[in-house]
C-alpha cells in the first residue's frame, strides 16, 4: 500500500490551527497580553475597594463613589502605563532596526556572513546556508537580518495604542462587575455576592486566556482565581479593623 502523506504535506501550508502568520500571531498576542492584565486588574482592583469600602459603610453612595474612582482612575493608569512600557519597547525594536540598517550600508559583505552563518548554526549545510542567504539578502535585507538576529518584523513593530487601548477597554469591562455586583445586592449580601461574582470572572478570565494563548488552561485559572481572592480577603480584613461605620 502506498504511504498517504498528511494533508499540507510537501505543499508549505500550515498546520490546521497552528498561528504561523507573524503578523497576526504578534498583534493578537500584544492584545491579549494587555488585554488580559486589564480584566484582570480591573476586576481585583475594583473589587478590593469596594470590598474594603463595603467592609465599613452600608452607604451606597460612598461604595458608588469609591468604586467609581477606583475603576477611573485605574483604567487610565492601565493605559497610560501600558502605552509608556509599549513605546519603550518599541523604541528599542526601532534603534536595533536602524543599527541593523547601518551596518547593512556599512559592511554587506559581512553582514552576508553572519546571516549564512546564522542558518548554518540552525543546521543548514554551508552551501545551502549560503544560498539562503543571498536569496534573501536580494529580496530584503534588512527583513532576513531582523528576524534571523533579532526575531522581529520591521513592518509589525509592536503599537503602544493598541496595547493602551485594549488594556483600558478590559479594565473598564471587569472593573464594572464588582462594582455592580456591590451595588445591586442587598446589604447583607453585598461582599459575599461580589466575592462570588468575582470568582467567577476571575475562571473565565484565566480560562479565556489560556484558551486564547493555547496554553493550558487549569493553571492560569488557579492562578488568576487565587491571586484575586487573597486580594480581596486582605483588604475586606483591613476594612473590618478600621470599621467606621460611615
Amino acid at each position: 500500500m502506498d504511504d498517504v502523506a498528511p494533508p499540507g504535506a510537501g505543499s508549505g501550508m500550515p498546520h490546521t490551527g497552528e498561528p504561523h502568520d507573524r503578523e497576526s500571531t504578534g498583534s493578537r498576542l500584544n492584545r491579549l497580553r494587555a488585554g488580559v492584565l486589564g480584566a484582570n486588574d480591573g476586576i481585583v482592583s475594583t473589587a478590593g475597594v469596594v470590598v474594603g469600602v463595603a467592609a465599613t459603610s452600608t452607604s451606597i453612595p460612598v461604595i458608588a463613589t469609591a468604586g467609581g474612582a477606583a475603576l477611573l482612575a485605574g483604567a487610565l493608569s492601565m493605559a497610560a502605563g501600558e502605552y509608556v512600557s509599549v513605546s519603550t519597547q518599541r523604541d528599542t525594536e526601532r534603534a536595533l532596526l536602524a543599527t541593523e540598517r547601518r551596518e547593512l550600508a556599512e559592511m554587506p559583505a559581512q553582514e552576508l556572513d553572519e546571516l549564512a552563518g546564522l542558518y548554518e548554526a540552525k543546521g543548514l549545510t554551508p552551501d545551502l546556508a549560503r544560498e539562503v542567504a543571498v536569496q534573501l539578502t536580494e529580496r530584503d535585507a534588512l527583513a532576513a537580518h531582523a528576524d534571523a538576529e533579532l526575531h522581529l518584523d520591521p513592518d509589525e513593530l509592536t503599537s503602544p495604542w493598541e496595547a493602551a487601548g485594549a488594556s483600558v477597554a478590559s479594565f473598564t469591562v471587569g472593573g464594572l462587575l464588582p462594582l455592580a455586583a456591590v451595588l445591586l445586592a442587598p446589604a447583607p449580601w453585598r461582599v459575599p455576592v461580589t466575592f462570588v461574582a468575582v470568582v467567577l470572572a476571575l475562571v473565565l478570565t484565566g480560562w479565556g486566556s489560556a484558551r486564547l494563548g493555547q496554553a493550558p488552561t487549569r493553571r492560569a485559572t488557579v492562578r488568576t482565581v487565587v491571586g484575586g481572592a487573597l486580594a480581596m480577603a486582605v483588604t475586606y480584613g483591613i476594612g473590618s479593623l478600621v470599621d467606621v461605620n460611615v
